[in-house]
């Protein structure tokens, strides 16, 4: 493994309580993103620096631009389109109890499928019983939520490889990542083995994202830096943040060779640049942003 020293620069002071699912959109030359705790839809123009949002009626965990127009909001009570006018239409309730968990993590394959994973998290003022783990799904218009055998109690690093081929996935509770081959046209999952695992000192396996070249992208919450993993899992580059809770990372910019990181502020008032939008340029490009195919 080497220390790169790429420079890491501040693209945004959000002090976003729990910044997440940094998203490029080519046709706007922007990056959307969320705020999960002050439930919000972001979208910065990088070339000017200015941050739109748009509230949320409940806990956003993720979303996928749409190929026409309108966003999918993963909220707590289940999925609706969003239009930026702030018109939510509601889709389908969520696949759990949204008293005890929540949508977490999601990205859509190159079908167009919407997959979502979920966070065992009860309400404020609930008895929190142990972790309970739930399967990944995915959701298409024509077929409603269809799970599929991959659970997580805090799913997170969900990512493809370039070929579509391999399909990449993590649980942050257990601190691991995991790999499955996957068949694009049933939208199936098998041959599930051990990507990476980390110790606690470490942090754990947040947000990912793919490169050209085939390498996975980390962040490690509570770890402070982001990994660039080769295809067999090892180690190759690390980037160290002024933050200790990087969320996730995402390329994007016109030639998509810029590397975006989200951060969370909640509980680390210590650090001023806590919740911050990172960006910096590690030298590959990233794989095109998927799209939510709605036919």
């Amino acid at each position: 493994m080497t220390s790169s020293s790429t420079q890491v620069e501040l693209a945004l002071a959000a002090r976003a309580a729990t910044g997440e699912s940094p998203t490029w959109s080519e046709a706007e030359q922007a990056l959307y993103w969320i705020d999960i705790e002050e439930p919000a839809l972001h979208r910065l123009n990088p070339s000017t620096g200015v941050d739109e949002s748009w509230e949320t009626p409940s806990q956003i965990g993720a979303f996928a631009l749409c190929e026409s127009d309108g966003i999918i909001v993963a909220l707590r009570t289940g999925l609706a389109k969003m239009t930026l006018e702030g018109a939510f239409a509601p889709l389908c309730p969520p696949p759990y109890n949204p008293l005890e968990h929540r949508f977490n993590e999601g990205k859509c394959d190159r079908a167009g499928r919407f997959w979502i994973g979920t966070k065992h998290e009860p309400l404020r003022g609930r008895k929190a019983g142990p972790p309970v783990a739930r399967e990944l799904s995915f959701f298409t218009n024509r077929t409603g939520f269809e799970e599929r055998s991959a659970r997580a109690v805090i799913a997170n690093g969900l990512a493809w490889s370039p070929d579509g081929r391999t399909m990449y996935f993590a649980d942050s509770e257990q601190r691991r990542i995991w790999a499955f081959d996957y068949d694009l046209e049933a939208a199936s999952l098998s041959s599930q083995r051990v990507f990476a695992c980390f110790a606690e000192s470490d942090g754990a396996p947040d947000g990912a994202s793919i490169d050209e070249e085939g390498f996975y992208w980390c962040a490690l919450y509570g770890g402070g830096r982001v990994l660039r993993l080769a295809p067999d899992g090892r180690i190759d580059r690390e980037i160290r943040l002024p933050v200790s809770q990087p969320t996730m990372c995402a390329f994007g910019g016109a030639d998509r060779a810029t590397l975006y990181i989200t951060s969370a502020s909640h509980g680390v008032d210590a650090e001023p640049l806590a919740g911050g939008l990172f960006c910096c340029r590690p030298g590959v490009r990233g794989v095109p942003t998927a799209r939510f195919r709605e036919a």
